[in-house]
């Protein structure tokens, strides 16, 4: 798990204010949101929920992982969750009142876990291909252990990977912004103030690097800053089916993140 993004948080938790014309507007095309419209059975719907699934890759294998021993049967399993998901004709266990990706997702992923569990019982009886194992050890990993208290749940952990996806595509989306209007060699050097990585040089280093005052510069990351918090904003509002839910999930995403 990534577990140097925490310190993320001190971008973005700023007090929030009533969603501004230009955020219900973002809210408007958010992918969820077209899912939701549909349950799915549109081509744009579709195409929504298959661009949703790629970018949550990592949260549901983590919440797969801590159920399976062996991480190749693992990413299998990942794969085939996956290529059930966008198979389906429908989303019928979409609760519009609920309507925010993460819940679903994360309540897709259990109930996968229990069909497979169920189908392998099938298998145990009646015989059929081999089953990935949910509880046998392997090689290099061994079978059921008693539950270490230390380790955060499983839903938890899935909720921080959610976390930190978000803030990596925000970030990432930032990166390409700035390459685009020439800023492509200024932003890595301004990157570590932004995720709070180790700086290896000064402000005031970085400033002369690049021909500028040192307040130029300053003023330069606090609209990266803000940028980076309104693009998060966004990758949170693209997740949700109600603009209200919006900075509700900005406030768990910092509650989970100050957890690690």
């Amino acid at each position: 798990m990534k577990a140097n993004r925490p310190h993320q948080i001190a971008l973005i938790a700023k007090p929030t204010t009533p969603a501004s014309s230009q955020s219900r507007g973002i809210f408007v095309t958010t992918q969820w949101t077209q899912v939701l419209a549909t349950r799915g059975d549109s081509p744009e719907a579709r195409q929504a929920l298959s661009d949703l699934c790629a970018a949550y890759y990592t949260p549901v294998f983590v919440l797969i992982r801590r159920t399976v021993p062996s991480e190749e049967a693992a990413r299998d399993l990942t794969q085939e969750f996956f290529a059930r998901l966008l198979s389906r004709a429908g989303l019928g266990r979409v609760n519009p009142e609920r309507g925010r990706f993460r819940f679903f997702m994360l309540g897709a992923v259990k109930h996968f876990l229990a069909d497979i569990l169920d189908e392998q019982c099938r298998l145990k009886r009646g015989g059929g291909r081999v089953p990935i194992s949910l509880d046998a050890g392997t090689d290099s990993s061994p079978g059921l252990e008693i539950a270490d208290t230390s380790r955060p749940s499983p839903e938890l952990e899935f909720d921080r990977e959610w976390a930190v996806t978000l803030l990596d595509r925000a970030l990432n989306r930032l990166g390409r912004e700035q390459a685009a209007v020439g800023n492509g060699e200024q932003f890595p050097a301004l990157k570590p103030w932004l995720t709070g990585d180790k700086q290896e040089v000064s402000l005031s280093d970085l400033a002369a690097r690049f021909e500028l005052t040192e307040g130029a510069l300053r003023v330069a990351l606090h609209r990266l800053r803000k940028r980076f918090r309104e693009l998060v904003k966004e990758e949170i509002a693209g997740t949700v089916g109600a603009a209200t839910h919006v900075r509700e999930e900005m406030s768990y995403l910092l509650e989970v993140l100050s957890r690690g």
